[in-house]
């Protein structure tokens, strides 16, 4: 029996780079962000401080510092660099900031900070309270990126606050997601628990374009903007 030709070689490349461009970029794809834990100090003096600021601004009956999440805020830093972000975050008390003194001497905090090239670093337990958004600390999980309005947002960034959103979603029941520059639309509902009368900043981060580019990459989760 006659052997069959080969099939020339212009009819095999191009199934060949078919077959490649099919596997290839599954072989190489970015792998998801990880999440790298970078702890903030919390010794004694910030635990008391936490449970301080719980009294005075929720519940002067508290004896814990733990949250129950059902709410993510985005942030933006208003700095350079991640060290410039962890370098405001590692005092247990607040420095400067006369706008928030009134509310007492615990810093600011927040459980997550996402890079410029959007590396995600945990600061803190997801499950307790961070300083971040006055009024709704107590069911918030805080946010913040590294940039401001001089320095915008980067596509990375944004990337990983899609992914930690989902993240986050998958683990708690998280059923609000904001910007600080929203918060002020929970004055006065259900949510809103504020005890120092008069307490109360205007913000705009992280900006209103760079939260209509989050929603829409987290549409499905259905999360809320509003009480």
């Amino acid at each position: 029996m006659a052997r069959a030709p080969h099939a020339p070689m212009n009819r095999i490349l191009p199934a060949l780079i078919f077959c490649l461009l099919l596997v290839v970029p599954q072989v190489f794809a970015a792998s998801p962000p990880e999440i790298i834990d970078r702890p903030i100090p919390f010794g004694p003096e910030r635990r008391a401080l936490t449970l301080q600021y719980i009294r005075q601004h929720y519940d002067p009956e508290a004896s814990a510092i733990a949250i129950v999440p059902r709410m993510i805020v985005v942030h933006w830093t208003d700095g350079p660099t991640l060290a410039s972000a962890l370098a405001t975050f590692t005092p247990a008390r607040l420095s400067g900031r006369t706008d928030i003194r009134k509310g007492g001497p615990l810093n600011v905090s927040s459980q997550f900070v996402v890079d410029r090239n959007g590396t995600i670093y945990r600061l803190m337990s997801e499950t307790q309270l961070a300083r971040h958004v006055i009024g709704l600390n107590w069911l918030a999980i805080g946010i913040e990126n590294v940039g401001g309005p001089r320095l915008p947002l980067t596509s990375a960034q944004l990337a990983a606050n899609a992914w930690l959103v989902r993240d986050l979603a998958r683990r708690f029941s998280i059923e609000y997601l904001i910007g600080h520059l929203e918060y002020s639309r929970f004055r006065g509902s259900a949510l809103w628990r504020e005890r120092v009368r008069g307490y109360f900043t205007g913000k705009d981060d992280p900006g209103p374009a760079f939260m209509a580019r989050l929603r829409a990459r987290v549409a499905d989760l259905k999360l809320k903007d509003r009480p």
